[in-house]
């Protein structure tokens, strides 16, 4: 899952793209909130990881224009980040669509918990399990089982499968993939993606999983018989 973050105190976020980027999430991370609000308008991603008290524009402007936008990305989930002591910044962020928050200092775990909350809500799931026919994804531990049975995967076969569980019956580009495998920087192709597809398919699909290609368009990862 791609994560844009913006923090303006570049020690707190090179920890806390490194942690992310362990538990392997992409994140793409800007230092002020004009960078911020231009990456919101041409990239997509699945969370928004946002400090209030960013210069140029503060978090609480950029939450604002985010939520005032039409399409997908209005409905982002935003985690905020604040200093403050006081309530009022928490209630006017929660008030202008953000979904969850946390103050300064906080824990790295816990606030990887709250990011894979956030993700399973966004997607329409309350567990960590995400079960699809005979296939069980953990969120958590970032680990897949086919029939009980490990799977062993690449970071960047966990990230195309996750993406297309929790999109499972409806069709991703392969645009829409590099989008949200690769961070700013990063050059992976369409064959790239093809590659990625071709090694997952060998090691997940059977009776009840599968992968389907629409050619010239994407993938879908096909709903299993009992959910059809």
């Amino acid at each position: 899952m791609r994560i844009l973050l913006a923090e303006d105190d570049l020690v707190l976020a090179d920890g806390l793209s490194r942690s992310l980027r362990q538990s392997g999430y992409a994140v793409d991370c800007v230092n002020h909130g004009g960078q911020a609000d231009t990456a919101l308008t041409t990239q997509s991603y699945d969370l928004l990881i946002l400090d209030l008290g960013l210069p140029v524009l503060n978090g609480l402007e950029v939450l604002k224009r985010l939520r005032a936008r039409k399409g997908p990305q209005a409905n982002l989930p935003v985690l905020i980040l604040t200093a403050a002591d006081g309530v009022e910044q928490r209630v006017q962020g929660l008030d202008l669509g953000a979904d969850d928050y946390m103050a300064k200092p906080f824990a790295l775990n816990e606030l990887e918990a709250r990011v894979r909350a956030l993700t399973r809500r966004a997607s329409g799931t309350s567990s960590p399990l995400i079960h699809h026919g005979p296939l069980t994804y953990d969120t958590i531990g970032h680990v897949a089982t086919l029939h009980g049975q490990p799977i062993e995967l690449s970071a960047r076969e966990v990230g195309l499968l996750e993406i297309l569980l929790q999109r499972s019956g409806r069709l991703v580009s392969k645009e829409q993939l590099v989008d949200h495998l690769c961070e700013w920087g990063e050059e992976v192709s369409n064959n790239a993606i093809e590659v990625y597809v071709h090694r997952l398919r060998k090691k997940i699909e059977c009776d009840g999983v599968q992968i389907n290609t629409v050619r010239g368009l994407g993938y879908c990862l096909q709903k299993p018989p009992s959910a059809q």
